[in-house]
């Protein structure tokens, strides 16, 4: 049961009326999860909460009752157990107090065993057998609730229960006396005993939940390099047919110091659409983004050296009519020619396309007499295209060159034939830089879905400064509830 629950708190659980306040901390990841959504969580809690809670044992009951022309009889009923529920009807509402879900005319079947004893001055009879029940018309019903508390979400249950209408009993042996006495004598307890067992397994599941949501880490690392704040920010914000969340979302390096302070309002119109088809939307602003790629170039990651270009661009013979001198100074060296990032790149999320602004040096270095000598530099500015993509629950993208700009920085080789130059470093952009790129960008990153949760017939689409992504969902281990785990976070 803890699993579909956990979607549910996780995702879009709701804050009681007083928490909506004025929000001073917003997160750059948000999620929007619509009625199609709450009605898929709500299913699968249903599901699982079933597949897990039951057979569902209940105490034995005892009882001396006094039958008519009999006398005075003691009935047990021992190894009381409901093996089945069929719940026909459930709603899931969203309210100021809190999410309402309620399972309406539900039947349960039971087995037990019975048992009596007679006994007189005379004579003592007993005897023993099994009888099976049939609850109609339960209900059972559940309103929690969830504040944040320093990042971490805290599940409150704020009403529970479990009503049974009525029960059929049909007993296995005995005499009508004995059927009628059961009836009479056990009717209320069974009644009671069902109400109790499933209420308590309701108190149980919420406490245990209250602990696993405590134990949420509030980072999702997606390599050494760098990590995913997931601290959540603020309250829910609910409407009558969706619930948004927001986490912090932005990246962290391996120090654990967020990359930036970015103060981000919410959005005061967030859905795309008049409705939500999907059944979530997650966006992410382009300061993720950018706060990944500050983690990388403070990182000092953001420099390679050019090695899968012609040959004939890796010895001074290949550059000697671009750049004369250098072949008259190191005539036939090897070289290395080694590009670095020189500010963190810019990202900008337009209507359909990801624009990004790369500065970056392209510094020619000549391998003589072992000694590695750096000769010239030339400074580029690289416009690019970028289009995001998903691969599983990965946002994942690709870039291609749009244009560059070449100016020259410095250089102890003289002057530097600049068109032919352009020329030579739009080869190395298309035959390194960008395959080199693309070769991480498909990996991606993942976004923070529930453990077990992926997304289906995702679309995506850039709009307001956000990659926006609307998504239905489905869940691998829907019919198996031994694979039940308790970790919520996709890991990298």
């Amino acid at each position: 049961m803890e699993k579909p629950i956990c979607f549910i708190v996780f995702s879009f659980l709701l804050v009681s009326a007083n928490t909506h306040v004025e929000s001073h901390q917003e997160g750059w990841i948000s999620g929007v999860i619509s009625k199609k959504g709450l009605d898929f969580s709500k299913d699968l809690l249903i599901e699982k909460a079933v597949s897990s809670m039951f057979p569902l044992h209940l105490p034995d009951i005892e009882k001396s009752v006094k039958i008519p022309l009999i006398g005075k009889v003691h009935l047990g009923l021992s190894d009381i157990v409901i093996y089945s529920v069929d719940f026909p009807s459930s709603s899931v509402e969203t309210g100021d107090s809190g999410i309402v879900l309620v399972a309406s005319g539900a039947t349960a079947n039971l087995r037990m065993k019975w048992k009596y004893s007679y006994k007189n001055w005379v004579i003592t009879i007993s005897d023993h057998g099994t009888a099976t029940v049939k609850v109609l018309g339960m209900e059972v019903g559940l309103n929690a609730a969830i504040i944040n508390e320093e990042g971490t979400l805290k599940l409150l249950l704020l009403d529970h229960g479990c009503h049974v209408k009525d029960i059929s009993i049909d007993v296995d042996g005995g005499a009508s006396w004995l059927y009628q006495g059961i009836v009479d004598a056990f009717q209320g307890k069974i009644v009671s005993a069902v109400e109790e067992a499933i209420t308590k397994n309701i108190q149980k599941g919420i406490i245990t939940l209250d602990s696993k949501l405590q134990s949420i880490p509030k980072e999702l690392q997606v390599n050494s390099v760098v990590a995913l704040n997931v601290t959540f920010m603020d309250d829910p914000l609910l409407t009558n047919s969706s619930v948004e969340i927001d986490i912090n979302g932005l990246f962290k390096g391996a120090d654990e110091i967020s990359v930036s302070n970015y103060y981000c309002k919410r959005s005061q119109n967030f859905l795309t659409g008049n409705g939500l088809a999907k059944m979530v939307e997650i966006s992410l602003h382009e300061k993720v983004f950018e706060s990944a790629a500050s983690v990388y170039f403070n990182g000092d990651y953001m420099h390679w050296t050019v090695d899968e270009i012609p040959d004939s661009l890796m010895n001074t013979d290949g550059w000697r009519y671009i750049i004369p001198q250098l072949y008259q100074k190191y005539p036939d060296d090897d070289m290395n020619l080694r590009l670095t990032v020189t500010s963190p790149p810019i990202i900008q999320i337009a209507d359909h396309d990801i624009d990004t602004t790369i500065y970056a040096d392209l510094i020619f270095e000549v391998l003589n007499s072992d000694e590695v000598v750096p000769v010239a530099c030339v400074s580029l500015v690289i416009k690019a295209s970028c289009s995001a993509e998903i691969h599983r629950n990965n946002l994942a993208g690709s870039i291609r060159l749009i244009d560059f700009k070449a100016s020259l920085a410095w250089s102890n080789v003289g002057d530097l034939h600049m068109q032919l130059v352009q020329a030579a470093i739009s080869t190395i952009l298309k035959t390194f830089f960008m395959p080199y790129l693309n070769l991480h960008l498909r990996e991606g990153f993942p976004l923070p879905l529930p453990h077990g949760f992926t997304l289906q017939d995702a679309e995506i689409i850039q709009l307001d400064s956000r990659v926006i992504v609307h998504s239905d969902l489905s869940y691998a281990n829907r019919y198996d509830p031994s694979q039940l785990g308790t970790n919520l976070l996709v890991t990298a």
